[in-house]
């Protein structure tokens, strides 16, 4: 019978060669995601209080893209050995880069027309959001064969 790991021993959760990445991961596709909803929302509304949920939210989920990022970097040094990028795995990195980029410029430009405009956010902003989600889904995609989840 294999040796049973034991779920509340912190060393082998914290130094487990992926499991911070897969977890961490999840913060920031859910803030992006939900802070786009919110600005949806206040654009169908007219309601400030959804416009500052998803200034809100978008800022956490921007503060979460370097987390994701390094332990992405460390997972592949890890658990991939470092493998060359090709194939799955480079475009698992060009769409992770490219969605956290619009994760940054999302929350950038909503930062900026709280600050100078009084709110008033450019409507081109729309259009970096929905690449940004179609980006933040194909990277969960790509990132789920990599992981074996998805086979």
């Amino acid at each position: 019978m294999p040796a049973m790991t034991n779920p509340l021993d912190w060393k082998t959760v914290l130094l487990a060669k992926h499991a911070q990445h897969v977890a961490i991961i999840h913060f920031p596709i859910a803030l992006f995601i939900v802070g786009v909803v919110f600005d949806g929302l206040a654009v169908w509304t007219k309601r400030e209080v959804f416009a500052a949920a998803a200034f809100f939210n978008l800022s956490a989920a921007a503060l979460a893209v370097p987390p994701a990022v390094l332990t992405g970097l460390l997972a592949w040094q890890w658990q991939l050995e470092g493998q060359p990028l090709k194939g799955i795995l480079l475009y698992h990195v060009l769409a992770a880069s490219g969605a956290g980029l619009l994760i940054v410029v999302n929350w950038w430009i909503h930062f900026r027309a709280r600050r100078t405009s009084g709110g008033a956010l450019p409507n081109w902003r729309l259009p970096i959001e929905f690449v940004g989600i179609g980006l933040v889904m194909l990277t969960g995609h790509l990132g789920g064969f990599l992981s074996g989840v998805n086979g």
